[in-house]
Parts: C-alpha cells; sequence; structure tokens
C-alpha cells in the first residue's frame, strides 16, 4: 500500500517540479533582454503594469520568478511603487494559464509531446554544429530561440506526465483513510482546507504543484470539490513565502514588493472566504469535471481580486510615498 501511495506521490511530484524548473529556465532564456525592456515599460502605470507582468507569467509559466525579477528592479530603484503594485496584480493573472492548461486533460499526449520537444531540440543542435558554425549565418540566433521553445515544451510535457502519475494515489488514499479526519474537521470549517494549501505552498514553494495536486485528488474522487476549492485559495497565501524570502534583506522597495504581494493575497481570501460555497458553485457551472472546477476557481479568485484591487493602485498616496 505505501508503495503504490509514496512513490506515485514522489515520483510525479519531482517530475512536475522539474518540468516546471526546465519551462521556467528555458522561456527566461528564450525572453532574453527583451525581459527587461517589458518590465520597464509595465513601470509607467498600474493598469500598464497589471497587463505586461500578466502576459509575462503566463509566458514564463512562473508568478514567482516574475516577483523576483521585480523586486531585484525595486532594490535597484526602477520601479515606482504604484507600478509595483500593478505587477504584483498581473502575476496572479498570468500565473492561472499553467492549471487552466492542465484542466484540459490532455496527459495522454504528454509523452508524443515530450519525445517530439526532444527530438527536433536534438536535430537544432546537430544542424548548429554540422552547418550553420561554419559559417555567419543570419539562421543561428533565430535557431537558438527554436532550441529554448523546444526545451520549454519539453518541460510541460513532463509536467502533463507528472500529473498523470500523481492521479493514481486517489484510490490508495482513500482505501487508507487518509481523509477520513481531515474532511470531517473540514466540513466544520473552511478553513481547514486553506490552511492546507498554505501550508503546502510555502513547503513547495509552487503554487501550481499544490494546485495540479488538488486537481487530481479531486479528479480521483478523493477531495470534495469544495474543499480543493479552499486549498486553492491557500496555495495563493502560501506562494508568497518565496517573495518574502527573496525580500529579506533587501532595500525598503523590494519589501513593498513581497509586502504588497502578501497583502494581496491575504485580502482575496478574507474576502472569498465566506463566498467558498458560491465559489465552488460558479466553478463548477462552467466545467465538465472537478479538475476543470479547481482551475477556474483559481482564475475566478485571481482575475476578481486583481480587478478590485486595480483603482487602489491609483490613489495619490503611491505618488506621495514615490516622492519622499
Amino acid at each position: 500500500m505505501l508503495h503504490s501511495l509514496w512513490f506515485p506521490m514522489l515520483y510525479g511530484l519531482a517530475l512536475f517540479l522539474f518540468g516546471m524548473k526546465v519551462m521556467e529556465g528555458a522561456l527566461q532564456r528564450w525572453a532574453g533582454p527583451r525581459l527587461h525592456q517589458w518590465l520597464h515599460y509595465a513601470a509607467a502605470t498600474p493598469l500598464k503594469g497589471m497587463l505586461t507582468s500578466a502576459g509575462l507569467t503566463a509566458l514564463l509559466q512562473s508568478s514567482t520568478a516574475v516577483t523576483v525579477i521585480t523586486i531585484g528592479f525595486a532594490n535597484a530603484g526602477l520601479l515606482g511603487q504604484a507600478g509595483i503594485l500593478g505587477i504584483i496584480l498581473g502575476t496572479n493573472i498570468g500565473t492561472t494559464l499553467t492549471t487552466e492548461l492542465i484542466s484540459l486533460n490532455i496527459g495522454a499526449a504528454a509523452f508524443p509531446l515530450l519525445l517530439l520537444s526532444l527530438l527536433i531540440w536534438a536535430g537544432s543542435i546537430i544542424w548548429n554544429e554540422m552547418v550553420l558554425s561554419r559559417s555567419s549565418s543570419p539562421w543561428l540566433g533565430r535557431l537558438e530561440q527554436l532550441q529554448f521553445l523546444c526545451l520549454a515544451v519539453a518541460g510541460f510535457a513532463m509536467v502533463l506526465l507528472g500529473i498523470t502519475v500523481m492521479q493514481s494515489i486517489g484510490k490508495p488514499l482513500q482505501e487508507m483513510g487518509v481523509f477520513a479526519w481531515f474532511l470531517e474537521q473540514a466540513e466544520r470549517s473552511s478553513g481547514w482546507g486553506i490552511l492546507a494549501g498554505a501550508m503546502l505552498t510555502a513547503l513547495m514553494h509552487s503554487s501550481a504543484a499544490v494546485v495540479a495536486m488538488t486537481m487530481s485528488l479531486c479528479l480521483s474522487g478523493a477531495l470534495p470539490p469544495e474543499l480543493g476549492v479552499a486549498m486553492v485559495l491557500g496555495s495563493n497565501v502560501g506562494t508568497c513565502v518565496t517573495a518574502i524570502l527573496a525580500a529579506a534583506g533587501s532595500t525598503p522597495a523590494g519589501r513593498f514588493v513581497a509586502g504588497s504581494h502578501l497583502a494581496l493575497n491575504i485580502g482575496g481570501v478574507i474576502l472569498f472566504a465566506p463566498l467558498l460555497p458560491l465559489l465552488t458553485q460558479v466553478s463548477g457551472q462552467l466545467a465538465g469535471d472537478p479538475a476543470g472546477q479547481i482551475a477556474h476557481a483559481q482564475t475566478i479568485f485571481n482575475v476578481v481580486c486583481s480587478l478590485l484591487a486595480l483603482p487602489l493602485c491609483y490613489l495619490p498616496v503611491w505618488k506621495k510615498a514615490a516622492a519622499s
């Protein structure tokens, strides 16, 4: 029983996290110096910051990466506080793309996608070494970009494979009664689910991993959807830990980035906690299965919280703070 539980759990999680890191690193290398230009553009107004960082986070598949880069820019004095707030709002929107893609249940295509992307990646390297490296061809830069994109696709395929493996633990968990006590407590208060999501995300430094695990457990029937949605809310708080660690010992501007990220997500959870049954019902009506329900709940939560907070970024207090 333990073998059928722990091996798929740890192997699937390791594959998921490794795929996320490969995808994140490849996409950052693909973006290159344009990443800095985009963030400079984002600092102009909170709305531009939100839209630009939402696109960057969706592109890089990592809200943590954009937040940490923002802390670096803030420490260097290159971003104003209003622009910083807009960027933080956008990262929460952009990060929903990962779970929405996962909810499409395209796990069956994961291995062929991984194989195809690696074959194209290897072929481009061989072509580069045998032909293009002998001349100053303008195709060298484009071929390098293709290699990074292939690695990003391979990373996403590993994410899908990891989720497929983790989905197999639902039945052993039910047979062992692991969730019996937890579900009994969660029925009394949704705070247990929120706390579980926050703690797991803080430990793993990846809200996407926790949301993916939650989707897998709900899809297998091991978790009820309402508890899964509560864990999604908590994961948004737990993901702030990485930013707080990155801001430790930094300038006041860097600490402002981490603090505003934490305040936004905690405020959103406080707002949505009483509305948890309604959020579960609405997301369920928009989805055809529990996995899609969890993904849509996260999207609704993050988009609504960011849009509600956006007008606050235009308050005069931020201009006064920047001038002082």
